[in-house]
């Protein structure tokens, strides 16, 4: 039998510990963010998912989720409520609820927020232990200040303008009531 995970409160929310199984609402996990890429929930505790990461991600309009990349594992997203920008190998499509991208490895991508109020969109991306991300210089990505100026594979440099990402507590009226 696979045992029960613990699910420790913290200030931010229930945080499982260990390894097994459990049961957590998005609206009271731990969720990360900022003011400049948005809010994610992704589940996890003191042990990463070993093959598959999920998360729940909230955009305002103009927010992008990450910056405009390529990597090594698939990724996909379904969109749930509200739109987005999808800026994917150097074009632009707008998504709507329901809206399913499939990334293949290497497909050069990001998700932009747009329309009048907040997106919501599932991200689901498979993980091995050597994965490798790319950051690619792109118009298309530049244009929604969501793209690096000099091509890198470092996180750290593709993200060195931003804030660090926090852990939030969810607040009334900081995610959307879907």
């Amino acid at each position: 039998m696979v045992p029960e995970a613990k699910l420790v409160r913290s200030d931010n929310g229930p945080v499982p510990q260990g390894e097994g199984w459990y049961v957590v609402n998005a609206r009271e996990s731990r969720w990360f963010g900022s003011d400049e890429l948005g809010r994610y929930c992704h589940f996890e505790g003191d042990v990463r998912f070993a093959e598959l990461g999920i998360n729940v991600n909230v955009l305002q309009p103009g927010q992008p989720s990450c910056m405009y990349h390529g990597e090594s594992n698939q990724e996909d997203f379904l969109v749930l409520a509200g739109e987005c920008l999808l800026l994917i190998e150097g074009e632009e499509r707008r998504l709507r609820p329901w809206d399913f991208v499939h990334c293949p490895p290497w497909t050069e991508h990001v998700l932009v927020g747009a329309g009048s109020g907040p997106c919501v969109f599932v991200a689901v991306g498979a993980r091995s232990g050597d994965q490798q991300v790319r950051y690619p210089v792109a118009e298309v990505a530049r244009k929604h200040d969501a793209g690096v100026l000099e091509e890198t594979t470092s996180a750290e440099e593709a993200y060195a303008r931003f804030s660090p990402l926090a852990e939030r507590a969810y607040a009334e009226g900081d995610l959307p009531d879907w």
